[in-house]
């Protein structure tokens, strides 16, 4: 179906509700919070003091499976706001902007129009503006008692005090957010349960504790916002969501694709007139697999409305609910300066994760400046620097990752002993790898191009549309194959990867860069031929590939001609391709001397991301 037809159909689709259907559909709040894992005391963490989310549990159905999309805010907020994968609609990279394409809108738009008073308090955080039409109110001060009498609501209230950088507090900041704590709502490090992927030091156990202690001070915040809907006499009129908008703010928990990233609390309550919607009665779990881009589906279909055609989610509830999904999927992008590209499909039991850069490390080379303010970070990488890590701990600080990892989560919930590589899990593997490959090719995952490359490729037409009126202009199979080809790192692979350099796509020639850049360490089938075929890359019609290029020379140890063209790259126009060049220069430390006057004036850059990086590189070259 056409875009021009999607539209018409998405404004056809919502029919004016009567006055008596109205009148008896319910109320929805979400009350959210950020970056928690399910450690609260219904889910059976012995360490949390959670009293009124266990009590909420008691009174709702609590999802055992529930999913968000991606370990980090905004890319998930994109993907529960629209209902749409984020990497369909070129919104996956970590604090992107994208402009949306007409049929694709925020779901309270649709609220709205069923006459639905909608708020939200008070983070969006989406990677694009938030249009006007997507909240009658959307602020600090947002609330449901706002709306015209006896008008139905959607509700958000969203709370910050649990995230990542609260654990971080200023000692007297945080004494100062705890004043009221009791002992028995304080937790002591000592009895931190430390997941076996981190070093237990001193330093990981307080951070463990504060955590927890942010989850409970975040408990008391769902009390209060409960107890209000109780005063307004509206609890029997309202159905509540409480989930959390990805997984722990730690290391290894936040920004990855393991279940401690994407595994989040949910709850939902119904109250007794709407009984009939819940999965279960009150006190019980359910384990059917949910992910966020089917939480705005299935508010549509609480109240009665179908799931708008764009939207890629199906509804887990309500009159329009689908059948219970056999795979949830989880994609990882640009994490804030860092570039990375992750794919994930989860099945009840299993977890496959697709590495399209296993030349890149999890952590060591990959300085995000934001996740090493935490002090479990700063401990974890000077223990790594030391050689004094063994065990889980020691693999996530490995110089490499897999192309392909495998995990029982229900045997090793913690994903730490890779199955990928053993026959006796080879069917298993096959089937996940094929449901992802197959989710890439449904939702038309836009990820597999660099960044540089996405942002102008299409010109001003939105990268979601413009794949979908010509899919020529996006050869999705072409480009995964040409990866799949650079990411097997295998040496015998050379000619191939050369003649990726040679193909009409910029996205296929750029996989060749990545290709025979992987192989830099290993011995190469004819190492002067691939260095040779680099060196003409660099005088590519496109800047990308050219960046490219001379990133695969750098880790071939050949940096004369590559680094002026990644100096030179610092002053492109595109805000990606200058972002992509400084990290290459980053990673070669004193390599990049040569173009240290480029650097400087790059301090300068409209692009934060560029700027930290620039920072970080002058800081090594001092």
């Amino acid at each position: 179906m056409r875009i021009s037809s999607l539209l018409l159909v998405s404004v056809l689709w919502l029919s004016a509700p009567s006055a008596q259907a109205q009148e008896q559909r319910p109320n929805v709040l979400w009350i959210t919070c950020e970056d928690i894992s399910p450690h609260v005391g219904c889910y059976g963490d012995p360490y949390a003091v959670t009293p009124n989310i266990d009590k909420l549990a008691t009174q709702g159905v609590r999802y055992t499976n529930a999913f968000a999309p991606i370990g980090v805010c905004a890319p998930s907020r994109s993907t529960l706001i629209t209902g749409m994968w984020a990497c369909s609609i070129g919104s996956h990279h970590m604090r992107c902007q994208v402009k949306l394409p007409d049929d694709v809108k925020c779901f309270p738009e649709y609220l709205r129009q069923a006459g639905y008073y909608c708020t939200n308090n008070v983070k969006t955080d989406y990677n694009f503006a938030q249009p006007a039409s997507a909240w009658d109110e959307s602020s600090g001060k947002a609330h449901w008692k706002n709306r015209r009498a006896g008008q139905p609501f959607f509700s958000v209230f969203n709370f910050t005090s649990c995230h990542e950088s609260q654990i971080r507090l200023p000692e007297a900041e945080y004494q100062k957010r705890t004043a009221q704590f009791t002992d028995k709502e304080r937790h002591d490090p000592a009895k931190a349960h430390i997941p076996p992927y981190h070093p237990d030091t001193p330093e990981v156990r307080k951070d463990w504790a504060r955590y927890a202690d942010m989850i409970t001070y975040m408990d008391k915040q769902v009390g209060d916002v409960l107890q209000q809907l109780d005063k307004d006499g509206l609890a029997e009129d309202t159905i509540v969501f409480y989930f959390s908008d990805h997984g722990a703010g730690m290391p290894r928990s936040k920004r990855w694709l393991y279940d401690s990233s994407l595994k989040v609390p949910c709850i939902v309550r119904f109250p007794k007139k709407y009984e009939a919607l819940a999965p279960g009665k009150p006190g019980t779990t359910t384990d059917r697999l949910v992910t966020f881009a089917d939480f705005g589906p299935t508010v549509l279909s609480l109240v009665a409305l179908k799931t708008p055609p764009a939207m890629q989610g199906q509804p887990f509830l309500g009159k329009h609910a689908a059948k219970p999904r056999e795979y949830v999927y989880g994609f990882r992008d640009r994490m804030d300066d860092r570039y990375d590209m992750i794919r994930a499909a989860r099945d009840q039991r299993f977890k496959y994760i697709r590495n399209y850069h296993p030349e890149k490390p999890w952590f060591h080379d990959q300085f995000i400046s934001y996740m090493y303010e935490m002090p479990t970070m700063k401990v974890w990488q000077r223990l790594a620097d030391e050689g004094k890590l063994t065990g889980p701990p020691a693999i996530f600080m490995a110089k490499t990752r897999p192309m392909e990892e495998l995990y029982d989560t229900q045997a090793d919930p913690h994903e730490i002993r890779n199955l990928a590589g053993l026959p006796e899990h080879k069917a298993t593997l096959e089937k996940l790898r094929a449901a992802c490959r197959t989710w890439q090719k449904d939702i038309i995952d836009l990820g597999l191009l660099p960044e540089s490359d996405l942002r102008s490729r299409f010109g001003k037409t939105p990268e979601y549309t413009a794949v979908r009126l010509d899919p020529k202009a996006y050869p999705l199979e072409r480009i995964a194959a040409a990866a799949d080809l650079a990411n097997r790192m295998d040496a015998a692979l050379q000619p191939q990867l050369i003649d990726l350099l040679k193909d009409q796509d910029v996205a296929v020639r750029w996989w060749g860069t990545v290709g025979l850049g992987s192989l830099g360490g290993r011995k190469l089938a004819d190492e002067k031929a691939a260095v040779e075929a680099l060196r003409k890359a660099l005088s590519d019609p496109s800047a990308t590939v050219r960046v490219g290029a001379a990133d695969a020379l750098c880790r071939l140890n050949q940096f004369d001609e590559a680094v002026p063209v990644l100096g030179k790259a610092l002053a492109d126009g595109n805000e990606w391709l200058r972002l992509e060049a400084v990290n290459v220069l980053d990673r070669i430390d004193e390599k990049a001397r040569p173009v240290l006057e480029a650097i400087q004036q790059a301090k300068g850059d409209k692009n934060q991301y560029v700027v930290r990086v620039v920072e970080h590189t002058l800081k090594d070259l001092k």
